[in-house]
């Protein structure tokens, strides 16, 4: 079993819209590799109101570290932090779905 970090845009959504998305992207990337996956809890919610976007991306890439695949949401080319995300897959040989 694969261990799968979904990247995706969160900025404006509702917490069910980012939910349903995290869900499609469990079953695509299930579909696509033909096996199940362990998907990577990204959705955090033990941040205070105070905490800024790069405190979310710090833990993010380290969550990223731990991932066989990764699967990036639509919309992702235009979210700063799945570029990010992207660029570091990239950059460390981690498997991707675009």
């Amino acid at each position: 079993m694969k261990r799968l970090f979904i990247s995706q845009p969160m900025n404006g959504k509702s917490d069910d819209e980012i939910l349903q998305e995290r869900q499609k992207a469990i079953d695509t990337a299930k579909e696509i590799l033909g096996e199940d996956v362990e998907a990577i809890e990204t959705f955090y919610t033990d941040f205070g109101p105070d905490a800024k976007p790069l405190e979310y991306l710090g833990r993010s890439i380290m969550d990223l570290a731990k991932a066989d695949i990764v699967y990036f949401a639509p919309g992702w080319r235009d979210a700063r932090g799945c570029k990010i995300e992207h660029m570091c897959a990239v950059e460390y040989g981690i498997d991707r779905i675009d």
